[in-house]
C-alpha cells in the first residue's frame, strides 16, 4: 500500500493540474483550407464552392475520351454528334456546365487539364463555369468540333 501511495498521489496531482489549466470556454479557431479569394470581399468565396463541387464530381465523372478523340481525329461530318473540348490553363480547378435542348452535363476540369464532352450538332449550348473567381459564360451554336482555352 505504501508503494501505491506516492504513485496515486502523483497521478492525482497531474490530473488536477491538467484540469486547472484547461479553459473550457475558449473556442479554438477553425482552420479553413486556403483557396484563392475574391476581391469582392465576400466571406463565402465562390472558389471554395467550385472546389467542393469539383472534388465531389471528380469521384463519379465518366469521361468520353474515346468518342472525343475519334471525333477529332477522324472525319465525322456524317455523325450527329461532335466534340466540345475545354483547356483549363489556370491554376484553379473548375466545373464546366454545358446545357442545351434536352442536354445538361457538368465536367470537372483540373488546373492545366483538358475536359471534353460529346454533344449533338446544330444546336445552341450554354457553356458556363468559374475559374479562380472569374466567371466564364458563353452561348455557342455548335456545328462542328469546338475548342475553348480558358485562363485567369
Amino acid at each position: 500500500m505504501k508503494k501505491l501511495l506516492p504513485f496515486s498521489t502523483a497521478l492525482i496531482a497531474v490530473f488536477l493540474t491538467s484540469c486547472g489549466s484547461t479553459n473550457y470556454n475558449t473556442k479554438q479557431p477553425v482552420r479553413k483550407p486556403s483557396y484563392p479569394t475574391s476581391n469582392t470581399g465576400s466571406s463565402n468565396t465562390s472558389a471554395t464552392q467550385v472546389e467542393r463541387e469539383y472534388q465531389a464530381l471528380i469521384k463519379t465523372y465518366k469521361s468520353e475520351t474515346a468518342e472525343v478523340l475519334t471525333d477529332l481525329l477522324n472525319d465525322s461530318s456524317d455523325s450527329p454528334k461532335t466534340a466540345i473540348t475545354v483547356e483549363n490553363k489556370s491554376p484553379c480547378n473548375m466545373v464546366l456546365t454545358i446545357s442545351g435542348n434536352n442536354y445538361f452535363k457538368k465536367i470537372p476540369i483540373g488546373a492545366n487539364k483538358i475536359g471534353s464532352a460529346m454533344v449533338l450538332k446544330n444546336q445552341n449550348y450554354n457553356l458556363s463555369g468559374m475559374v479562380c473567381n472569374s466567371v466564364y459564360q458563353k452561348t455557342k451554336f455548335v456545328t462542328s468540333s469546338y475548342n475553348i482555352t480558358i485562363s485567369n
